[in-house]
């Protein structure tokens, strides 16, 4: 009878222990937390920790974004190379009509050959590019 070998272990299962120092104050606080959420404390840090790297790169995006426009770098429509059809995150203004487009709504924003940094537009003015 031969037996069947063991299933390759996931690396993401092994959970790794980090120790750390901290004030008594925030003890407290994520203790107090931690009893609210109904949750341990080790879930809350971990919980926490995964989402500030999100949260992190999020904001490290949008400072690029707000460094590449503070340079003058916004791409100009002619710069456009294609439209990339997209749901809005957030609210907009088409770069092109000003209409106002609500959170939730299509939208298309303009790819170039350095990436999704073109205008903001709405679907109508998409359309009428690309009748031109």
């Amino acid at each position: 009878m031969t037996r069947k070998p063991p299933p390759p272990e996931d690396p993401e299962k092994k959970e790794r222990v980090i120790h750390t120092r901290v004030p008594e104050s925030l003890e407290a606080q994520l203790r107090q937390k931690a009893q609210d959420l109904g949750i341990s404390v080790s879930n809350l840090v971990r919980n926490v920790l995964g989402h500030a790297f999100g949260l992190v790169g999020d904001v490290v995006a949008d400072s690029h974004a707000i460094a590449r426009a503070a340079r003058g770098e916004r791409a100009e429509p002619n710069d456009v190379i294609g439209w990339q059809p997209l749901t809005l995150a957030k609210n907009a203004v088409c770069s092109r009509c000003n209409e106002i487009l609500p959170k939730g709504k299509p939208a298309a924003i303009g790819m170039t050959e350095r990436g999704a940094v073109g205008p903001i537009v709405c679907n109508a003015c998409m359309e009428g590019d690309a009748d031109e």
